[in-house]
């Protein structure tokens, strides 16, 4: 722990001039603090026997090819095959698996692969992970066209309730030729372990702040007009604010250079600071929400944060700038670290996503000791992912809230939404399974779990269905009761962001105007904002 004890002796942060040599220290420091986990190969071949080895399964049928040549496992299907799959899948030793998170590698070389129907069709190097709940299918997407070898990589959780574990190498729905070679499978972390239950919380004793209950907004056309309807008459007594560029998942600034950024970033503080008068006279708590980090995202939506070293240490000097500038400040409630953070594949000498934010909220706790620190789970901030994530010890950062957002089952709360089908109604069957209150109540479970072992502070920092879909109003307030149920502190999402998700606008996805009538949905949600004036 001396690193640990060597941070808290700086009182102030340095001056600007020698910013990038103090992140630079507070990264040194933390990473000899963490706890890394060793990587530790499970699985690993590189087909140099003249066939495949016992135990693979092969499936080529009308001209489809697979087989072992040159120290490669050769998979082809010809132009006019009416099969177009062809694959050998191994069925792995799920007991050597489970409670794992996967790094799954593959050197591969394609030949004429023609562009598939879907970005999950064409070269497969695949985890078929099957649970009691569900089947995943979990690989690289997007594998087709020709070229010679390059790595292919993914990761994938096997959850502690996996019944099989089978590793699929292929071509699907197209035709060409790949060729495989070195393929690992290494467990790179691993799922949390669950306290004693002695030492479990009861969730009432682990939030005794008062409660808050709002939504988030669109900075870039919020008025005091906005914040004297929501709060002055709704009652919501908190709002959400987006540190955003534009949009969301993919922004203007994905890829852009760091000072590109910082210039817009700084515009977005100074926008914060004007209406920090306003969100004080209502009595209104903010939550700093970064929702485009240094770098942006790529095209399948990793963040850049976690490609390249330059957009660490630029993250790190904004929340020290954040700090410096809102520390004391009666409206901030809480500094959201980044919004739904995904690593993907993470180079060497690049932070993972708790080791970035330990770092950060280390940086944070030199200039402000107060502000709670908001930290959302990798990926998505969904709840499955507080099962990955282990909480920091109070004894390295302090007055931490844990976030994550909901929105399942998402082929309900999304239809209509991307192009995504519509007619799903809740209460009711979907994706195969009888949705209702109840079985949300069951995917809650690792919040509710995680609280239990280690008696944190819950934010749900967003949660909604799209307006149109059939059932929105049931949804949402079960969802409610069952925030509320165990006292965690929400927001919804989103007040005149989107009209996608619009309390003020009827389920009639035609009408881009606000409803002369209160909607259902706006009538619930005010129901719930106005326990906070009481």
């Amino acid at each position: 722990m001396l690193q640990c004890d060597i941070l808290v002796s700086f009182r102030q942060p340095p001056k600007q001039s020698t910013m990038k040599s103090y992140i630079l220290f507070l990264i040194v420091f933390v990473s000899f603090a963490v706890n890394t986990f060793a990587a530790d190969v499970l699985f690993d071949t590189s087909f140099t026997d003249t066939k495949l080895s016992d135990g693979w399964v092969v499936d080529q049928r009308d001209g489809t090819l697979v087989g072992v040549s040159d120290g490669a496992l050769r998979v082809s299907v010809p132009d006019g095959s009416s099969h177009k799959f062809a694959s050998a899948s191994l069925p792995l030793p799920v007991e050597s698996y489970r409670g794992c998170r996967l790094l799954v590698r593959s050197r591969v070389r394609c030949e004429n692969i023609a562009k598939p129907p879907n970005a999950w069709n064409g070269v497969k190097c695949m985890l078929k992970i099957v649970t009691p709940s569900q089947t995943h299918w979990l690989q690289q997407n997007d594998v087709n066209g020709t070229f010679d070898w390059r790595d292919i990589a993914f990761n994938a959780n096997v959850p502690r309730d996996t019944q099989s574990l089978d590793l699929i190498l292929g071509i699907e729905n197209t035709t060409g030729t790949v060729l495989f070679q070195n393929v690992r499978i290494e467990a790179v972390a691993r799922q949390r372990s669950r306290t004693d239950a002695a030492q479990r919380v009861d969730n009432a004793a682990s939030n005794t702040a008062p409660r808050i209950r709002g939504a988030m907004i669109s900075p870039q056309r919020f008025a005091e007009s906005d914040l004297d309807l929501l709060a002055g008459k709704w009652k919501a007594n908190h709002v959400r604010w987006q540190i955003i560029a534009g949009g969301f998942p993919r922004c203007v600034l994905d890829d852009k250079p760091v000072a590109e950024y910082n210039e817009w970033f700084e515009g977005e503080l100074v926008r914060l600071e004007k209406m920090m008068p306003l969100l004080e006279k209502y009595g209104v708590k903010v939550v700093i929400d970064v929702h485009t980090p240094p770098g942006g995202r790529d095209e399948t939506s990793d963040c850049l944060l976690f490609k390249r070293k330059e957009y660490q240490e630029a993250f790190i000097a904004n929340w020290i700038k954040i700090a410096k500038r809102f520390r004391g400040k009666p409206a901030v409630w809480g500094y959201d670290l980044v919004n739904e953070p995904v690593e993907g594949i993470i180079p060497d000498g690049v932070m993972n996503w708790r080791d970035l934010a330990l770092v950060t909220a280390k940086a944070i706790r030199q200039i402000d000791r107060d502000t709670p620190i908001i930290i959302e789970p990798a990926p998505w901030a969904s709840p499955d992912a507080l099962d990955w994530f282990e909480p920091f010890d109070k004894s390295e950062v302090d007055n931490v809230i844990y976030s994550v957002h909901y929105y399942l089952p998402h082929s309900f709360t999304h239809q209509g939404v991307h192009n995504k089908p519509n007619g799903i109604k809740y209460p009711g069957k979907i994706d195969g399974k009888d949705w209702n209150k109840e079985q949300i109540r069951q995917t809650l479970r690792p919040i509710i779990e995680f609280q239990k072992d280690y008696g944190v502070t819950m934010y749900i920092g967003e949660f909604s269905a799209a307006r149109w879909a059939d059932g929105a109003a049931t949804w949402l307030n079960d969802v409610i009761e069952l925030l509320e149920e165990n006292q965690w502190h929400w927001a919804y999402h989103a007040f005149r962001e989107s009209d996608i998700w619009s309390i003020e606008h009827d389920n009639n996805p035609k009408n881009k105007q606000r409803s002369n009538v209160p909607t259902d949905r706006e009538m619930l949600l005010r129901k719930w904002w106005e326990l906070n004036a009481k």
